[in-house]
């Protein structure tokens, strides 16, 4: 079976890739290359274009005779979403209708949709299932929601098979050349700061949990990845017709744990000048969120395998791979 992957040069994308490649399907990938790196795809086909271009788009639907797409191509930045939403809307949701309106005249019959945790905005719960109501907190998250009902409902329209997969924190490299290049995380955030000599940035550690940082749902971009495989090989087998599922470990770490724990793996540990520097709160930041992952694993039969430890070292040899220390 073939498959379009846009955004498939970009830091998940290419681990979606690889995997589907792995997992014996066809690929084709499709990205703009705004912020994705074609020689992460240098194993298939790399078509250059944005999906606001349906032309395109359906051009090479046709050609390759996709039977399926893995839209992940998106704008992702939080920040940079509220002083820019209207880029926001024209990028993710006018990108995503394009996409669905190419695949739709293609008859193209199964379709993935990659939405985020964000979508929650700030739930006041212990664990995040996909039946707490969703109230996004940026237009970022707003811009997944919205994508989430259009797939939804031109499901309902045309029959098309679907999931909606909500990713949680994801970080990690399957390899070095995939590792996550941005800054917009906190592993590279993290990474960035301490190459310069800086200590970490901790943000509000006031907040009513253990250790007064934020709680997350970390997720390696691995396990990511084989939650596609997982729902794409379902969709397209016909065990499964629609899907809407939180990615994540089901285990909360705190930004001061997930700190110590790049410390240690970087050996900066113990430096002075690593000691991390706690800056009052963000704006919007809620206190927990981590997914309840039994959705996907009662779907599907996926459960993530890889700890945070391994999301550290795995990343860390990406930023890091002449192996000099802190």
């Amino acid at each position: 079976m073939c498959w379009l992957i846009t955004g498939a040069a970009g830091y998940i994308g290419a681990h979606v890739t690889r995997a589907m490649l792995e997992a014996g399907e066809e690929v084709v990938a499709y990205d703009d290359l705004s912020t994705g790196d074609a020689a992460r795809v240098a194993d298939v086909e790399l078509v250059q274009g944005s999906v606001l271009d349906a032309d395109l788009l359906g051009r090479v639907l046709r050609r390759r005779g996709v039977h399926g797409v893995v839209h992940i191509a998106a704008k992702k930045q939080v920040e940079e979403s509220v002083h820019r939403p209207l880029y926001y809307y024209e990028q993710n949701v006018e990108g995503l209708r394009r996409v669905l309106e190419a695949l739709t005249r293609a008859e193209v019959g199964t379709f993935l949709f990659s939405s985020s945790a964000a979508v929650y905005g700030a739930p006041d719960v212990p664990t995040v299932t996909e039946d707490v109501p969703c109230a996004p907190v940026n237009p970022y998250g707003t811009t997944k929601l919205v994508g989430e009902r259009i797939v939804t409902e031109v499901a309902a329209a045309t029959g098309l098979r679907f999931a909606n997969l909500r990713y949680f924190n994801v970080a990690g490299a399957l390899e070095p050349g995939l590792a996550d290049a941005g800054t917009s995380n906190l592993v590279p955030m993290v990474f960035q700061r301490l190459a310069r000599r800086q200590p970490p940035l901790v943000f509000g550690d006031d907040y009513d949990t253990p250790d007064g940082t934020c709680v997350r749902d970390f997720v390696h971009v691995g396990d990511v990845a084989s939650a596609h495989v997982a729902a794409a090989q379902a969709l397209a087998a016909g065990r499964l017709a629609a899907l809407t599922a939180n990615v994540g470990r089901g285990e909360g770490v705190s930004v001061r744990e997930m700190v110590d724990v790049i410390l240690s793996v970087t050996g900066c540990a113990g430096q002075d000048w690593a000691r991390p520097d706690v800056r009052p709160r963000r704006a919007g930041d809620p206190a927990r969120v981590v997914a309840s992952a039994q959705r996907i694993e009662q779907a599907l039969g996926w459960r993530a395998r890889l700890d945070v430890k391994e999301m550290v070292s795995s990343a860390w040899a990406g930023w890091n791979p002449g192996g000099r220390r802190g």
